[in-house]
């Protein structure tokens, strides 16, 4: 079972500084990373100063030796996502948030979400979908299959096509494809 929440903020709060909201200000989704268990904190301290937050939640069940209690935590430890226009100003507000790190970024640049990634983890979440955490895995990767008939087969991640996953096998310089149903990849 997974939940999660959205926030769709007034938009006129101490955020904006009381400044009016520019329609041709175009607003865009960010990651935020943030000290560890502080991401609900930083959600609401991001909804109180009038920013659309959206921090993807689970449900799992715990067990102890005197009880089993069902916990909500994030989906991704440490990150949670905020929508805001990608003025100087705004992105400072944001990052005086305590408990905060900063935006996501690669370099000095600032990794701005595509709205279609942020819609498709809410639609997943919202139908409670089947889903498992999987580790991110690019091309070019060297990946270690777990579990099955080829548990600790390692090889180069080239690419996913239609539940098939390419392996280059560098002992003998061949690739095979190989169904992923059933089989976990870790990164080496």
């Amino acid at each position: 079972m997974s939940a999660s929440y959205a926030i769709r903020a007034d938009m006129a709060g101490s955020f904006l500084h009381d400044r009016k909201l520019d329609e041709s200000e175009p607003l865009q989704w960010y990651a935020l990373q943030t000290r560890y268990r502080y991401e609900k904190q930083v959600a609401a301290q991001l909804r109180h100063k009038g920013c659309e937050t959206y921090l993807p939640l689970r449900t799992e069940c715990h067990a102890w030796s005197d009880r089993h209690k069902s916990v909500t935590i994030p989906l991704f430890p440490g990150y949670a996502f905020v929508r805001i226009s990608r003025s100087a100003a705004d992105r400072r507000s944001v990052l005086k948030t305590p408990g905060l790190i900063g935006f996501v970024s690669f370099g000095k640049r600032v990794a701005a979400i595509p709205a279609k990634q942020i819609e498709c983890l809410q639609l997943l979440l919202k139908e409670n979908a089947p889903f498992s955490l999987h580790p991110f895995v690019k091309a070019g990767q060297r990946v270690r299959v777990r579990g099955g008939s080829l548990d600790g087969l390692e090889g180069i991640f080239l690419r996913h096509d239609n539940e098939k996953l390419v392996v280059s096998v560098e002992a003998i310089q061949r690739s095979l494809a190989i169904e992923i149903r059933g089989y976990e990849l870790e990164l080496i």
